[in-house]
């Protein structure tokens, strides 16, 4: 089997990537996987750390703001048409993945162009520009929240959820090994995280209930604050406290879910499909830095079914930290948040979509 796999930009759309190249592996360990990047972004370093080779496009998106690079646009979507024609004629693939972002665009675009099957996975619940564009040539179209087909054809839409990293699977029997990892007590946890440059936003709201935290003894925070925010946060009054945990980053993010009982976040989708399976109740705080402000979004369709609660950026200095611990004093609150939000787990998501990828190259 040949295969490309195109896009990135982003984790959210990297990691669920990688976990489908590693599906394709596993299912068919000959298979000569491809993957197509856009020049400088982080899919350039990531991918070939997961042991697959990758191809840079020239490709960038249109800025929206006056600036010189939209000049260059034309030419930059010329290369990367070229260099997508290029790669296809090359490894003749089966089948083109596209998982969002700007290098999803020219390579699908050219597949479609050229009879290559194609299949896209959407891992928000508001798509992108580049995937609506591209749905009307995609044989099948896998996404991750309900009631897509207001954005897909109907028929081409297959509910998988998005692929999420294995260790999370069972993360019920690593409670002990949670508790040892992090050296916490007997204690409920709090879980705060922004993804591994942090959030400022979160950093900020911790920060701001220091009197409270000193005086709450009883909880324990482990508090992903990010590389990039770290040394600010480690010297401040709140990261001295013995029952607050500093970390720049979580290296075992599977341990890190296992202690907690209580998850203060963004709402990237990825992050919301690793909480359905790992069903925990959560305060989500969308980011509002982000195109078509999808977290919003993808936090609402949480929302909705109870499965989740949110609060705005603006509003999350105030009032985040003060709902994380009324939550976790409330039990029967919190079993219902955590009873609603695994509805939405796809602990399978991988495989599912390899089943697609076969149904269709099959045909």
């Amino acid at each position: 089997m040949r295969v490309i796999i195109s896009g990135g930009g982003t984790g959210g759309h990297i990691y669920p990537a990688i976990a489908i190249a590693e599906a394709i592996q596993k299912e068919f360990p000959d298979a000569r996987i491809q993957f197509v990047g856009a020049e400088g972004k982080m899919e350039m370093e990531k991918v070939p750390k997961a042991g697959f080779p990758i191809t840079g496009l020239p490709i960038r998106g249109l800025q929206r703001r006056l600036t010189w690079k939209n000049i260059m646009l034309p030419f930059k979507l010329w290369q990367s048409v070229r260099i997508s024609k290029q790669l296809i004629r090359n490894i003749q693939p089966d089948i083109a993945i596209g998982v969002g972002g700007y290098a999803s665009g020219p390579l699908l675009w050219v597949a479609g162009r050229q009879g290559v099957p194609t299949l896209i996975q959407e891992q928000n619940s508001y798509p992108g520009i580049t995937n609506k564009k591209l749905a009307a040539r995609a044989h099948k179209i896998c996404v991750a929240f309900p009631d897509m087909e207001r954005y897909f054809p109907k028929e081409k839409i297959v509910f998988t959820g998005n692929p999420i990293r294995q260790d999370l699977l069972d993360i019920q029997r690593k409670k002990r090994a949670s508790q040892s990892f992090f050296d916490l007590g007997l204690k409920k946890t709090l879980l705060i995280f922004g993804g591994s440059l942090g959030a400022k936003t979160l950093n900020e709201a911790v920060l701001a209930q220091e009197e409270t935290l000193r005086n709450m003894d009883d909880v324990n925070i482990i508090w992903q604050c990010g590389s990039r925010h770290f040394e600010a946060c480690k010297s401040t009054a709140v990261a001295q406290l013995p029952h607050v945990k500093c970390l720049p980053f979580l290296e075992r993010m599977d341990l890190a879910y296992a202690a907690s009982d209580v998850v203060l976040c963004r709402a990237g989708a990825l992050t919301l499909s690793e909480l359905s399976v790992v069903g925990k109740a959560a305060v989500l705080v969308p980011s509002p830095n982000v195109a078509e402000d999808h977290q919003t979004k993808n936090a609402l369709s949480l929302v909705q079914y109870n499965a989740a609660k949110m609060i705005k950026d603006q509003e999350a200095v105030q009032k985040a930290l003060p709902i994380c611990l009324d939550l976790l004093e409330d039990q029967q609150a919190r079993e219902e948040l955590e009873s609603n939000i695994k509805s939405f787990a796809k602990p399978h998501a991988a495989e599912a979509i390899v089943n697609e990828i076969k149904n269709i190259i099959n045909k």
